[in-house]
């Protein structure tokens, strides 16, 4: 017994070859996250920096005089508001209804039993290869009366091919066990999918929420394509529109940078950044435990 505890308690020795290999690992991802993190945090930095100091340029690594006018002066332009308040609307919605009609639409691809379900498969594959343009899109959405209607920046983007894919894969790899208990006890598949796939599915359809939440949140091109009025505009489009023309954006809105000492247009930029990035970085920790998780399961079974 002894024995036995001494071995379990002995650490796997790895080779040479495999130290090299982890350390060579850790150093790359750290460098690759070093990359990423760099540019998000130089603009953080430049938003709260003296305005003085912004004007001079270079990197901000840190703060250089510490200044809060900036977003200030950001918030003071109404379509921040109007765009943020669009912005959660259409991620809410289309978050939540393009993962229900996704896990919906993966489930009944997952059963053999589904009439034409090849068929089926190979069009949603289709769809991965081929997309039908700007016009004909905007045709529709005009034929349907969704022009500048914020529905047109929620109906395009319920169901993802690549979404339904994942999902599908996932539900392949239960059990059918499962679902012929259930049947046995009286359920049907509405029942079995609402108490039984669903509670078994939490990491999967996770994945799916973040992904929607991510694509929902940063589209700015559905905007700029199906809706005229800016009283309308998403936050991603007001962000764009500022970037392009701080000035005469703030402007608009009423918002004089000449007019301030405390602030520039690469400040109002920068600021603008940071108040578009941080609500989806805000959500992101409490999906990332599920992230890696969904898309492993989901690739299990094809």
């Amino acid at each position: 017994m002894a024995a036995k505890n001494k071995t379990a308690g002995t650490a796997i020795k790895k080779s040479t070859p495999e130290k090299v290999f982890t350390i060579f690992n850790y150093a790359f991802f750290t460098l690759i996250s070093i990359i990423m993190i760099i540019p998000f945090w130089h603009v953080l930095m430049m938003s709260l920096s003296d305005v003085n100091e912004t004007m001079k340029g270079g990197i901000f690594l840190y703060v250089k005089g510490f200044n809060v006018d900036t977003y200030s002066q950001v918030f003071k332009n109404p379509m921040i508001w109007t765009g943020f308040a669009t912005a959660i609307g259409v991620t809410l919605i289309g978050t939540l209804g393009g993962t229900l009609l996704t896990a919906m639409m993966a489930y009944a691809l997952s059963k053999p039993r589904l009439r034409f379900g090849k068929v089926l498969m190979v069009l949603v594959l289709f769809t991965m290869l081929f997309y039908g343009g700007t016009v004909p899109s905007y045709l529709l959405m005009k034929n349907l009366r969704l022009i500048d209607n914020r529905w047109a920046l929620i109906l395009p983007g319920l169901i993802s091919a690549y979404n339904v894919i994942v999902m599908r894969s996932f539900f392949s790899s239960i059990s059918d066990s499962f679902e012929e208990s259930a049947k046995l006890d009286g359920a049907n598949d509405v029942t079995i999918f609402f108490r039984i796939i669903i509670p078994l599915s939490k990491a999967s359809i996770a994945t799916i929420v973040l992904f929607n939440a991510v694509m929902y949140w940063n589209d700015y091109f559905s905007t700029v394509l199906y809706i005229n009025s800016t009283d309308k505009w998403a936050l991603q489009a007001v962000l764009r529109n500022m970037l392009t023309n701080t000035q005469q954006a703030m402007q608009q809105a009423g918002v004089n940078v000449r007019a301030s000492s405390n602030v520039t247009a690469e400040t109002i930029k920068a600021g603008s950044v940071v108040v578009a990035t941080v609500p989806i970085l805000i959500i992101y920790p409490f999906l990332q435990k599920y992230f890696v998780k969904g898309v492993m399961i989901g690739g299990v079974k094809g």
